[in-house]
């Protein structure tokens, strides 16, 4: 598999590397099954973070005793130093090591005050100078806190959100990342699983030597198409350029993607999920939103009176009561066209 360098850092990561979020949803014996067919497959590189419940119990199950030969990083969402160190010493005992290579501060709502001592800032510094992280990184939904955060030259690495049907401004951050010697990691490279063809995303980050895509992995087929991917030396033909296209036509623009910083809702609405249904009842399986239990989901959308707090926590400026009538309207229309009776 093709290997890419992280920026200063000199890292050395597989162009396909392993976002380890989704595998807190299945079992440990199933996690690590999964994590030991990358590493087979010859993935090196591994993105977990102190807030995705038992992911780093389970990397620490699967890679213990194998830790000199991959990459990990870690995310703290601690506001101050002391609790950034504290998550660290958390993630440690849970990764079952004794440092990360990368320690990140996650989803940053702006960078950190320099003149502020107990800054998350100083955290990371303290952390590499007790030899706990090899480098320092943020990771951010926000583009102008990531072109921040990249100029201050503080930071050997920036998470962003970029797909292929990212808007060209959020592309950028990829070129000023290489200008400024930064290791760029690609979080939702798959936009939440709007993309579906795994050839056309794998190719897509060929165009870009020091942008690595961490794909978000949960099933043993979705990791085999990329190891698959890589086997096969896939590139961007003008085939896949059409699948991309035509991605961007149907997804781009002001879309939901998943991220679920803006939950909890008060009323229990899953914002997260509901205000990109439309994308999803025409990319997925749609017969599993035509349930019952769908029905009582849907119906919740009625309850939403616009409190603010969903649009308030949007890292990307959504609409997001907007979107769930939308997705309302559109679920109803929907049924209807498949012969399903209104709820």
């Amino acid at each position: 598999m093709k290997m890419k360098k992280l920026g200063r850092t000199g890292l050395m990561v597989t162009e396909n590397s392993f976002g380890a979020l989704p595998i807190q949803r299945i079992d440990k014996q199933s996690a690590v099954e999964l994590l030991h067919m990358a590493y087979d497959g010859g993935i090196n590189y591994y993105d977990t973070a102190r807030a995705y419940t038992d992911s780093e119990e389970k990397l620490g199950e699967a890679f213990h005793d194998r830790r000199e030969k991959i990459v990990i990083s870690t995310k703290s969402q601690g506001k101050t130093k002391e609790q950034v160190l504290a998550d660290l010493d958390t993630s440690l005992k849970q990764l079952r090591t004794d440092y990360v290579d990368i320690l990140q501060l996650h989803n940053i709502p702006a960078v950190p005050d320099l003149e502020d001592e107990n800054s998350p800032y100083y955290a990371l510094v303290e952390a590499k100078k007790q030899g706990k992280c090899r480098f320092i990184g943020v990771t951010s939904h926000r583009r102008n806190v990531a072109e921040q955060a990249v100029k201050t030259g503080l930071y050997d690495t920036l998470q962003f959100p970029v797909s292929h049907i990212s808007p060209q401004a959020d592309l950028d951050l990829i070129q000023l990342c290489a200008e400024n010697d930064v290791g760029f990691i690609a979080m939702k490279a798959l936009s939440g699983g709007l993309i579906t063809c795994a050839q056309a995303a794998y190719a897509f980050f060929q165009q870009f030597p020091n942008a690595v895509p961490i794909w978000g992995i949960q099933k043993k087929e979705e990791l085999q198409q990329f190891l698959d991917c890589a086997a096969q030396g896939i590139t961007l033909t003008p085939e896949l350029e059409q699948v991309i296209e035509k991605d961007r036509k149907e997804l781009a623009g002001n879309f939901c993607r998943g991220c679920g910083y803006c939950m909890p809702c008060r009323e229990g609405i899953q914002i997260n999920t509901i205000a990109r249904l439309p994308q999803l009842l025409r990319r997925s399986p749609w017969q599993q939103y035509m349930t019952e239990e769908w029905c009582a989901e849907m119906a919740k959308v009625e309850n939403c009176r616009r409190c603010g707090a969903c649009e308030s926590k949007c890292p990307y400026g959504l609409n997001c009561p907007q979107l769930l009538r939308e997705a309302l309207e559109d679920w109803k229309q929907f049924r209807r066209e498949k012969g399903y009776a209104d709820c």
